[in-house]
């Protein structure tokens, strides 16, 4: 009788430690919660921080509307490709409708080793416009930069006083040059970052890679609003070729994949800032054409996300470094919800945080962009932490692929 009081007394003892154990386990998950949810919400604001900066920035760029001064400058515009038949014939239209004078201008392509008859397309464009000064170069590869090779092939043998790259894949504004020609005159510039926007179908790819763009050239005009520059798009992008020498060109950097504009521009704002413009005109944008797949979608941003290990910008490392982690903890938060205790009020809070600077930066660059009625589809703003994290996870293991190609960081 006495061994089965004591028995049952010691599984009460056990039953009652174990549950004690497990209360205890319990409230040490929820302080760990708590503390995780704290720090998500930390990092969130910091991030709504520095959207919220460059949203406040934006105006400080002037809008610059062409005043038709006596066209002066001369312009080479340097366009590398490679397979790009189906996108030069547009390109190649939208050129024989800028209106600046022919003798003030020259095209210089380079062929990077094309696998299409695009070639065949300049050739026959060029005998049709004989007006236009047109040279048509084979790249020759030296360094890991198949695009710093073209330029860099094509940057000796300009003519003008001031280069400009753009792509195979653009169509370019009629005013373009005339746009550039007038700032030019009117400001102290030696490199100018130009805006770039998206055309294209309706879908919803189209429509997350416009949210992603818009958000890109909202966070370059915001930099130059605060006066911390540190990314532009080399499809619309100018630069006195004697500047171009005077900041070291590509050396340095010559072997990163990518990055034939950025780098530029950090060289340049690191040695001389105060040359360094954005030129926010309508009349000078120019628009490409958005990757027709998710997966060339996802090689395009680990081959852009790829070069930010390289910056010499310390303001982009610590705005790369808080989005990248903004979005990460959306994710985490996601996977906890799911996993453990965690209220699921916390993502969803955390998703409406960043939704709203987010939003505010977009808007504020389509406002500029004239793109008509902003609508901020929660589709993109539920994929985007998780496509942001893939991108940079990929761009961290350094291999991806491009137009055929592979590379590495």
């Amino acid at each position: 009788m006495d061994y089965r009081i004591h028995r049952d007394a010691h599984v009460v003892f056990k039953c009652s430690f174990a549950g004690e154990h497990r209360k205890l386990l319990r409230r040490q998950i929820q302080v760990a919660m708590v503390a995780i949810a704290a720090l998500f919400l930390v990092y969130i604001l910091v991030y709504g921080g520095f959207i919220v900066a460059l949203v406040r920035a934006f105006p400080k760029v002037k809008s610059f509307e062409p005043t038709n001064s006596q066209p002066t400058t001369t312009f080479s515009i340097i366009i590398p490709f490679r397979t790009e038949e189906k996108n030069l014939h547009a390109l190649l239209d939208s050129i024989s409708k800028i209106e600046y004078p022919h003798e003030l201008f020259e095209l210089i392509f380079v062929d990077d080793a094309s696998e299409d008859f695009s070639t065949n397309v300049i050739n026959k464009w060029r005998m049709a416009n004989g007006l236009f000064q047109t040279t048509l170069l084979e790249n020759i590869r030296l360094t890991g930069s198949p695009k710093k090779d073209a330029i860099s092939r094509a940057v000796p043998i300009v003519k003008s006083d001031w280069i400009i790259t753009t792509d195979a894949d653009c169509i370019l504004p009629s005013t373009w040059l005339r746009t550039l020609n007038d700032y030019i005159l009117q400001n102290n510039a030696e490199m100018i970052a130009g805006p770039v926007a998206y055309s294209g179908k309706k879908t919803v790819l189209h429509h997350f890679q416009r949210l992603d763009f818009l958000s890109l050239q909202g966070t370059t005009i915001g930099s130059f609003g605060m006066r911390k520059p540190f990314m532009c798009n080399g499809a619309n992008f100018a630069y006195k070729k004697s500047f171009f020498y005077d900041i070291g060109a590509f050396n340095g950097n010559e072997n990163m994949a990518s990055g034939d504009d950025v780098f530029l521009l950090q060289k340049a704002v690191k040695q001389f800032p105060e040359k360094v413009h954005y030129l926010k005109s309508r009349s000078a944008i120019v628009t490409t054409q958005p990757v027709k797949s998710w997966f060339e979608l996802l090689n395009q941003r680990v081959r852009w996300a790829s070069k930010a290990t390289a910056y010499d910008n310390l303001f982009a490392d610590d705005l790369a470094i808080v989005v990248f982690l903004a979005n990460l903890f959306l994710v985490i938060s996601v996977i906890l919800t799911a996993t453990t205790f965690l209220d699921w009020k916390l993502p969803l809070g955390l998703f409406v945080l960043k939704l709203i600077p987010d939003w505010l930066l977009i808007s504020k660059s389509n406002s500029f962009f004239g793109k008509g009625r902003f609508v901020f589809p929660v589709f993109a703003a539920l994929v985007y932490p998780f496509f942001t994290v893939a991108v940079v996870g990929f761009a961290l293991i350094g291999k991806y692929r491009w137009k055929g190609r592979s590379f590495s960081r």
